[in-house]
Formats: C-alpha cells, sequence, structure tokens
C-alpha cells in the first residue's frame, strides 16, 4: 500500500510541478528553417549501452544549435556548443546517442542540480511539438478520448541519482507494477497530451483506460569525458569527478523498435518508415538549480528521424546466403544438363549411324 501511495504521491507533485512551470510568457514563435534529419541506420553488433562513446565513432551525427524551448532566440543558445545526435538500430532494438559539451557537474539526489535529458515522440497524427502534444483540455479534462490524437510519449532521465555508467529504465520491480516508473534512476518512460497532462505509462487521470501490462521499454546510461575511471563506478563514490571540470556529457539509450503497448502510450518504429522527435537538455547554468520549463531544445518544430532499411551488412549476410544456395543449385543443375546433352548425343549418334542391316527373306535359308 505504501508503494502506491508514494507513487501517487510522486505522480502528483510531478504534474503540479510540469503545470506551474510551463507557462509561456508571451506569444509562442517558431520559424525553424532547418533541414537536419536523424536516421538511425541499420548496424547489428556495433554498440554496448554503457554510456560511452568509443563505439559510436564510425556513425553519423546531426548537430543542433540548442536553444531555451520556450524563448529560441539564437541569442540565448546553450554556451557549451551543440549538442551532437546518433542513432541505429539492429533490427530489434533502436540506439540513441546524445552528446553535448558541458562542465562537470553533480549534486547526488539533487536533480535539478545536475544535467537531465529527456527524448519526445509524435504518436497521435495531431501531436504537436509546442506544448508536448497541443491538446488544449485543462488538466482536469485531459482523457485519452478528449485529447485523441494528441499524444506523444517520452523518454526523461534525471542523473541526480543514476551511478554513471551503471544501466537504468525498465526494471523487474517498477515493470511488475504495471508502469513506467524507474524508483532506482529515474529514467522513466512516460505520455502526454499537453505539459498539464503527462503521466508514467500505465497510469492516467481518473476514469481512463490503464493497461497493467505497461512498462518501462527504456535503458539508458550516462558518462562525462572528464572521469579518470573506465572500469565502473559505485554510489559510494559520488560526486565521481571535481564539478567544474571542462568536459563532455554522453546519454546512451536503446527501446525496442516494437512494444506491448495497447493504449497509445508509446510511439511505435517502423523499419523503412520516419517519425517525429524532438529532444530537450536541462543544465544548472551557473550552478542555479534549473525548473521544468527552462530546457533547451534541439529545435522549436519536430526533427524527422528515418528508419534506414537496411544498411550494408545485412544486404552482405542476406546476400551471401542466397548466393551460397544459388551457386550449389546452379551447380548440380549444370552438372544434369551436361550429363543429359552427353546421353542426347550419344543416342542421336546411335540412331543416325548404325550400319543398315540387308534383308534375308526366310526361304533363301532353308
Amino acid at each position: 500500500m505504501f508503494r502506491y501511495l508514494l507513487l501517487l504521491f510522486l505522480l502528483g507533485f510531478g504534474v503540479r510541478f510540469r503545470v506551474e512551470s510551463h507557462e509561456e510568457s508571451g506569444h509562442w514563435s517558431c520559424q525553424s528553417e532547418s533541414e537536419i534529419r536523424v536516421e538511425a541506420g541499420f548496424k547489428p553488433g556495433v554498440v554496448t549501452l554503457d554510456g560511452h562513446a568509443d563505439d559510436w565513432k564510425d556513425i553519423d551525427a546531426s548537430y543542433f544549435p540548442l536553444l531555451p524551448a520556450l524563448d529560441p532566440d539564437a541569442e540565448t543558445e546553450f554556451k557549451g556548443g551543440k549538442m551532437s545526435v546518433k542513432s541505429l538500430h539492429d533490427g530489434r532494438d533502436i540506439f540513441f546517442l546524445l552528446q553535448v559539451d558541458a562542465d562537470y557537474a553533480y549534486s547526488k539526489g539533487e536533480s535539478n542540480k545536475c544535467p537531465s535529458v529527456a527524448l519526445m515522440f509524435q504518436i497521435g497524427d495531431s501531436a504537436s511539438y509546442h506544448n508536448m502534444g497541443g491538446c488544449e483540455e485543462h488538466s482536469t479534462e485531459c482523457t485519452n478520448k478528449t485529447c485523441k490524437g494528441h499524444e506523444v510519449d517520452i523518454m526523461h532521465f534525471s542523473i541526480g541519482s543514476a551511478v554513471p555508467g551503471r544501466l537504468y529504465g525498465g526494471n523487474p520491480l517498477d515493470n511488475r507494477d504495471g508502469n513506467g516508473g524507474d524508483r532506482f534512476g529515474h529514467l522513466v518512460d512516460l505520455y502526454a497530451w499537453n505539459p498539464h497532462c503527462r503521466y508514467l505509462d500505465g497510469t492516467g487521470p481518473p476514469g481512463s483506460a490503464n493497461d497493467s501490462s505497461a512498462q518501462n521499454d527504456w535503458k539508458g546510461a550516462w558518462w562525462h569525458s572528464s572521469f579518470t575511471v573506465h572500469s565502473g563506478f559505485v554510489e559510494d563514490e559520488s560526486p565521481y569527478a571535481d564539478n567544474g571540470k571542462k568536459g563532455t556529457y554522453f546519454f546512451e539509450f536503446s527501446r525496442p523498435l516494437r512494444t506491448m503497448d495497447h493504449l497509445q502510450q508509446d510511439v511505435q518504429f517502423n523499419i523503412g518508415g520516419s517519425t517525429k522527435m524532438s529532444v530537450a537538455f536541462w543544465y544548472p547554468v551557473d550552478n542555479q538549480p534549473w525548473h521544468g520549463s527552462g530546457h533547451y531544445s534541439v529545435n522549436c518544430d519536430w526533427v524527422p528521424i528515418d528508419i534506414s532499411v537496411g544498411g550494408s551488412l545485412s544486404g552482405k549476410s542476406v546476400d551471401a546466403g542466397s548466393s551460397s544456395s544459388w551457386n550449389v543449385a546452379s551447380a548440380f543443375s549444370l552438372i544434369l544438363s551436361v550429363a543429359a546433352l552427353c546421353v542426347s548425343v550419344f543416342v542421336s549418334y546411335r540412331v543416325f549411324n548404325l550400319k543398315s542391316v540387308s534383308f534375308t527373306p526366310l526361304e533363301n535359308n532353308l
């Protein structure tokens, strides 16, 4: 019982916090001319999900300036520079690597004094980037019926309680409870209709349809280039490095291309298809705690992501197998053809070149 009360409290706090923090001060304006796309190429067996970027070195990146989400003005761009976004898939899971230069900042247990990232994907056809789905209903009126078509899928990772290099996200305890939470590292799986109506997968407003089989399908890890230890950390070693050190943050994630979602709470990736995504980044600028709407974004509108049908690896494996089978069948057919030709030539020769036999009447032999 205590676990469920705690979950309700956290959800209530999170919803109230985000309602207050997403009020805009003026008219929203977006003049995005970006034609940058993210491509998830087919590269099976290339990366290990550990927060390290070494195994991504041959994967092409898309680079985005980080602008404040509520006021995307180039003059207020994140001082650390652009964010690099890489993606690939292995035919089963899709992987992401986010990379951004920033001084090391970590305060155990205080998420808003640590960097944080989120991925958002369009689910419903009417879901807009602005206002996190764009449903115009008030928080007390949001349901899967009143906001149908405005669903967005969100993965949010706050690293304040996460050990670098360790995996967080979906785990047996939270998935057993049928929701998208993560009690260990706050890498959570959510859906939303607007900033005021955001819920863990498997939960929702009173009276909404929930699914006890819902779960957190994401896994992820983080790292910073200033770390001098690469074999792994444990929680007692926090803060893992000196705050203020120059370097680069890495955030690595994976999720199945398709999930068991039955309620329009997860985006479904299709090989050969495209969907729309965005990336958010929070950072304690000047050592000041960030607030919910004070995040940077890679664009002021959706960014397309293409899921490639297959690269050279799939082509080679398929072609090699097909070629091997074809060679065996062709060789066998060739042998049969040559044998049949030889028999035909021999029979023809015998038919047309036999010596004629003279006819002798029977009575001549009597």
